[in-house]
């Protein structure tokens, strides 16, 4: 599904509105945990601090991390369950929690007036590696609890990103929105959120994959290549999708969904993106990058190619999310099972015949 964004102006600077590649990372599955790494756990720290510090320009481009995790949240519109005890894995700005007691989060009901999804929770952990942008908005309004009085938010910053220290079967629920792809042993920490969860309950998440950011990332090759005869890695590697199923599958989740869509949101120009990406903490965080600003030459050349070859009729450009969301539930005895192969009592080939 492809969905669009359409600029608006603001003040200095335009904020996308919003409305509606990378290289590809494959994963190994191997006995043991895996020794390698991608990304520098500390500079993506550091971004977030960095970015935790500028809190009105973080406020400005939470824009699209607000809107996955309330697509996200929405997938909780289909369980018909309560969930005493929540896990937000990565909470970021607590953009889940903001999401969950949204007023009103499904405009299509009958009556049209419907219960903040908070409601279907009693605790909410939400837990991050860094202090700062998970306290961020403690006292903003979009936080405040009060029309959900039985609804409880608990922040829990994390010493390491990729170790959750729970005990097992703690969670009733564990979500994760536009955190994961910055996990270096992705397999692990799956593996760690089905320990976490109680049989029978859910792991709903969505990260970013596959071509996200591909327009940037071909336009700074090209840049760099054309100005400098080489190029750098400007844009993080990411998962894709074909790789999520088997991940889930391989770390012991049943009844697996998984499926993909783009955001496209505008910009006036590259440098409008790139600052928007730093504002969010998204910034490049692969070990081995080339470390330092890229040079002027190269990012106007960049801007100029952006234009040219993805750019829209308007003058603006186009940046493509694509986001990856997954769900999958830790195995229980009690959940339905499919029935021995070979047992099926119909024929399908009958049943189109007589249509």
């Amino acid at each position: 599904m492809r969905l669009t964004l359409a600029p608006v102006c603001r003040p200095q600077q335009w904020k996308p509105l919003l409305t509606g590649g990378t290289a590809r990372r494959s994963y190994a599955f191997q006995s043991g945990s895996l020794n390698f790494e991608v990304f520098n756990r500390r500079a993506k720290w550091l971004q977030k601090e960095r970015a935790a510090a500028n809190v009105e320009g973080g406020r400005q481009a939470d824009y699209l991390k607000d809107e996955v995790a309330m697509r996200v949240c929405e997938r909780l519109l289909d369980v018909k369950r309560q969930f005493p005890r929540v896990l937000d894995l990565g909470a970021n700005s607590c953009n889940i929690a903001r999401a969950l007691l949204r007023p009103d989060p499904d405009p299509e009901s009958e009556p049209p007036v419907t219960d903040p999804l908070a409601t279907k929770i009693t605790e909410l952990v939400a837990a991050e590696s860094s202090h700062s942008l998970l306290h961020r908005d403690h006292d903003h309004p979009s936080l405040s609890t009060t029309h959900v009085p039985d609804f409880k938010l608990t922040r829990h910053v994390l010493e390491h990103d990729e170790l959750l220290p729970f005990e097992p079967d703690s969670f009733d629920m564990v979500l994760s929105s536009m955190s994961m792809h910055w996990i270096n042993d992705l397999p692990g920490v799956l593996s760690q959120i089905n320990s976490v969860l109680k049989p029978d309950c859910p792991f709903i998440g969505a990260m970013l994959g596959g071509d996200t950011l591909y327009e940037l990332r071909t336009s700074l090759q090209l840049a760099e290549q054309e100005r400098k005869g080489g190029i750098s890695p400007h844009v993080s590697p990411l998962a894709d999708v074909r790789d999520v199923g088997g991940l889930l599958q391989r770390t012991g989740f049943k009844m697996l969904t998984v499926d993909v869509e783009d955001i496209v949101v505008d910009y006036p120009d590259m440098f409008a993106l790139m600052q928007d990406l730093q504002a969010m903490g998204e910034g490049n965080a692969v070990l081995g990058r080339e470390m330092g600003p890229i040079g002027r030459d190269v990012l106007l050349a960049g801007d100029a190619i952006y234009r040219a070859l993805h750019g829209n009729q308007d003058g603006s450009i186009p940046a493509t999310f694509r986001i990856i969301h997954m769900i999958g539930w830790k195995e229980s005895p009690h959940q339905a099972q499919p029935l021995r192969r070979g047992s099926g009592q119909a024929s399908l080939k009958d049943l189109l015949e007589g249509q």
